[in-house]
């Protein structure tokens, strides 16, 4: 969940936190070793963008899409070492004394889809064909694939099928992509319970615990929520990068300076 305008807040008050980030720079000549995805802030924007005319109307086209903007991501940090990919689960509250809003909100992140008036005419419609015999044909699977973000949810058909696309995508780039030569790759899917961000936080502090541990390691965290930043100042990591986009370009944000 984010912080309402803390970003705005935080890069005018202090600008010198910002570089820009491009697919062909070389950020400042930093070198990232690790590279995490919350993959929230990709599935959602690609699966219904605001900003195109012609939106996607297939499960093919919004992975597509998301496969170009994750290796779009990919060459803008270029990390040595590790690629993380963490898909949000809501998880079902077990402690007692959480406030009972938390817990309704995530035993059912979303309300059920209320059908439209439109949608409830040609039900109607439908119904009484039937019963007159006449011919009914199927709705057009076409564009009902990506009409209703709520499938956007652990446990459904989507997700499967998002998991499925993400360890082509991991296969496909590992043994094709000379970028990705040498890199280790990790999949969060949903049907690990954890938000994204979480799961990610997770494991660096596990990955702290280690034996050999560098603790000059570099991280960049892509992520559209606000308390990310937050969440990097907390890992107490000296060199934490968060990447996201600022109006039309995408900036890195350094958590460490």
């Amino acid at each position: 969940m984010g912080v309402p305008s803390f970003y705005r807040w935080l890069v005018e008050k202090y600008p010198a936190i910002v570089s820009p980030a491009h697919e062909h720079s070389s950020n400042g000549g930093v070198i990232y070793h690790n590279l995490y995805l919350d993959m929230n802030g990709i599935i959602h924007p690609c699966f219904h963008p605001e900003d195109q005319i012609c939106p996607p109307t297939t499960l093919e086209e919004v992975f597509h899409s998301m496969f170009e903007y994750m290796d779009r991501l990919f060459r803008i940090v270029r990390p040595t070492n590790l690629l993380y990919l963490a898909v949000g689960q809501w998880r079902r509250s077990s402690r007692q004394d959480e406030p009972a809003a938390i817990q309704a909100l995530q035993i059912s992140p979303r309300p059920p889809k209320t059908p439209s008036v439109q949608e409830m005419d040609e039900n109607l419609l439908r119904d009484r064909f039937r019963a007159e015999g006449k011919e009914v044909f199927p709705r057009d699977a076409s564009s009902s694939e990506v009409s209703d973000p709520n499938v956007i949810t652990p446990g459904t058909e989507f997700m499967e099928k998002l998991s499925d696309a993400l360890k082509y995508y991991i296969r496909s780039r590992l043994s094709t992509d000379p970028l990705w030569k040498d890199i280790k790759v990790i999949l969060s899917d949903a049907n690990v319970p954890g938000e994204g961000e979480h799961k990610i936080m997770s494991f660096i502090r596990a990955q702290r615990g280690r034996e050999g541990y560098d603790p000059n390691t570099r991280h960049c965290l892509y992520g559209l929520d606000a308390d990310l930043i937050m969440l990097a100042l907390a890992s107490h990591e000296i060199h934490f990068s968060i990447l996201r986009e600022v109006c039309v370009c995408v900036g890195i944000l350094e958590t460490s300076k």
